[in-house]
């Protein structure tokens, strides 16, 4: 166990410095948006419990392996630039310092070298979750900005951001505007006025702790959050889809107003990742070539499995994704090649499992799904990023009952997975489960000589 402990380590650790090689290609990725511009601010999920710290490792006992076959190009090391101090617009009346550990997070999980990769589910749930807290924290009787100073304000939190490392593109990679500061298209944004309409005990006492492994099936507080909005948009009368999302905007500037700020934080990253997790962001095109070497597989079949794998080699590298996320990814594809003619459980013949589905460890056919809870991207000085991954290697795909894929149900019992912590596994998981094979968790660490030598490289 301890030599394949070994073996996954040095994997990973390729897997991080071949990760670094997106970089200069990260802007063609863009987060599929499937939701409206308010909606995106819904985005994440909160960070597990019973899991062990980062594992440090020393450069000295990284065990050694040969070098892959040519032909083969060594990537590059990720390059982390330098912390600054930002310009700003000077006319954004808003005390930044006030929510320095949000900004922080931001800044962290929106890091310049990864951004891309994890936009869609620790990336921009972190940032509109730091919108949210930035409005509640505007000390005026309005919830929400005056359109006169939301550009400028946008504008400093961006350049804040970047200045402690962020990604620049951050707006466009989450899809998010100035706009998103203000009331939008809802009626009501003096908080008197909403106090009046709402019942802010019972709001507050429905989202003050949100059960993260109970409120994507049997929600509280969302259910809290709706019935606010109703509340303030038009009495309730008001069908506009808009105006309702532009008024649950407004529920979580008043939320955050009310509590600390770490605790708004992590209840908007449990809430967004009720979001992330019902959605595959993976984009497919129409796998006409794999219908055609598939539809009549009985059983295993070399060019069926080749374009299969193929196909799914080709979407994988778009993303990381969380274990759940890949639930969804696998129901989809394999309800298009149903729609297509395939009927035979092509998974089973091809050996495709979960992880096929996110971004693979170079050479190593060892992927990283993201666990479904909100986790961030961690940065030390010495050994630079570090970040969660729940591997599920033995996890074979689902294969689809239909070409429909209306009556997938992450909460339905059949489809637990058992990667993922229950209420009375939370506190059992610490570290490396003993199994060789199964749920594996591992934290992966980008070691002090990967980032040492990403220095070196600059200072030359």
């Amino acid at each position: 166990m301890v030599k394949f402990a070994g073996y996954l380590v040095h994997g990973f650790l390729l897997f991080i410095i071949w990760l670094s090689s997106f970089q200069d290609v990260a802007s063609q990725y863009k987060v599929n948006d499937h939701s409206s511009k308010t909606t995106t601010f819904e985005l994440a999920n909160p960070p597990g419990t019973g899991v062990s710290g980062p594992i440090q490792i020393s450069p000295s006992v990284i065990p050694k392996y040969e070098s892959p076959p040519l032909p083969w190009t060594p990537p590059m090391y990720p390059t982390f630039p330098d912390t600054y101090q930002p310009k700003l617009t000077g006319k954004c009346p808003a005390d930044f310092q006030a929510i320095s550990s949000v900004i922080d997070t931001a800044a962290s999980d929106c890091s310049q070298p990864f951004a891309a990769l994890v936009g869609n589910v620790i990336c921009c749930p972190q940032f509109v979750s730091l919108l949210h807290i930035f409005q509640g924290q505007h000390k005026s009787d309005k919830l929400v900005l005056p359109d006169a100073v939301a550009a400028d304000c946008f504008s400093d939190i961006v350049s804040i951001l970047v200045s402690k490392r962020a990604n620049m593109t951050i707006p466009e990679l989450c899809s998010v505007t100035y706009s998103n500061l203000t009331r939008g298209s809802c009626p009501v944004q003096d908080a008197a006025v909403f106090e009046k309409a709402v019942n802010g005990s019972k709001l507050l006492d429905a989202c003050r702790t949100v059960d993260p492994l109970k409120e994507c099936c049997k929600p509280v507080c969302q259910g809290a959050i709706m019935e606010a909005a109703l509340a303030i948009s038009s009495g309730g009368s008001n069908n506009n889809v808009n105006a309702l999302n532009d008024c649950k905007n407004v529920v979580f500037s008043y939320i955050s107003r009310k509590l600390p700020a770490d605790k708004a934080n992590t209840a908007f990253r449990i809430l967004s990742s009720c979001k992330v997790n019902k959605v595959c962001p993976l984009e497919f095109k129409e796998p006409t070539e794999v219908v055609k070497a598939c539809r009549n597989a009985a059983a295993p079949s070399p060019s069926c499995c080749t374009s299969l794998n193929s196909y799914i080699s080709g979407i994988r590298n778009q993303m990381l994704i969380t274990n759940k996320q890949a639930i969804v990814c696998a129901t989809v594809f394999g309800s298009m090649l149903r729609k297509g003619g395939v009927m035979t459980n092509v998974y089973e013949l091809c050996n495709v499992d979960l992880k096929d589905f996110s971004v693979q460890a170079y050479g190593m056919q060892q992927g990283c799904l993201l666990r479904s809870y909100p986790a961030d991207l961690i940065f030390d000085n010495t050994t630079g990023y570090s970040f969660t991954c729940d591997l599920t290697d033995n996890i074979a795909a689902p294969w689809p009952s239909s070409s429909s894929v209306s009556s997938l149900s992450l909460c339905a019992p059949e489809m637990s997975l058992p990667a993922l912590p229950t209420s009375q596994q939370t506190h059992k998981n610490h570290g490396f489960h003993d199994e060789a094979f199964g749920a594996l968790r591992l934290i992966i660490i980008l070691v002090s000589v990967v980032y040492g030598a990403a220095r070196h490289q600059n200072e030359i």
